[in-house]
């Protein structure tokens, strides 16, 4: 199975949303800081996740992404189908010719673990994520990291 970076980064982005929800729209620079990811490339994968229905974008100052419902109600594996990823672990890519455009003598058993992964996915919601203590805990250091950048960048004018 291979899980490119593409992927990864979509529901890292995502679960970036979820988590800061109530914030109103965020924009791509905040989670580009927060989560290491370029802008450009996460301009691309939001063009993706908005023409899927997963996000919604407000123009202008105070503008950004948020997502279109409820972070129970979006699983990771919509996340990764949005952006035009695969979770196959077939060598054929499921179209049963790996050996000699025929079926190989292990495709059964690999299409079975696609699907198990598929399932797997489909049944953990960014609400889910965000619930759990270890996504808390990075989610809380990323912004103490962020609030002693926006502390560098901006110093305090009243000891100027």
């Amino acid at each position: 199975m291979r899980l490119t970076t593409k992927g990864r980064y979509a529901v890292t982005a995502m679960l970036d949303l979820a988590l800061h929800y109530a914030e109103g729209p965020i924009t791509l620079a905040d989670i580009s800081q927060r989560q290491g990811i370029s802008l450009s490339y996460l301009e691309q994968l939001f063009s993706k996740l908005r023409k899927q229905g997963l996000v919604d974008s407000t123009r202008g100052p105070g503008g950004g992404y948020r997502l279109s419902r409820p972070a129970d109600e979006i699983a990771v594996a919509d996340v990764i189908t949005a952006v035009d990823e695969k979770v196959e672990t077939t060598r054929c890519g499921g179209l049963s010719n790996c050996q000699d455009e025929q079926q190989c003598l292990t495709h059964e058993l690999w299409t079975e673990l696609s699907r198990q992964i598929h399932s797997f996915l489909m049944g953990i919601s960014l609400g889910q994520l965000v619930e759990r203590q270890g996504v808390q805990k990075v989610a809380a250091r990323q912004e103490r990291d962020q609030t002693q950048v926006d502390d560098i960048q901006m110093p305090n004018v009243e000891n100027a």
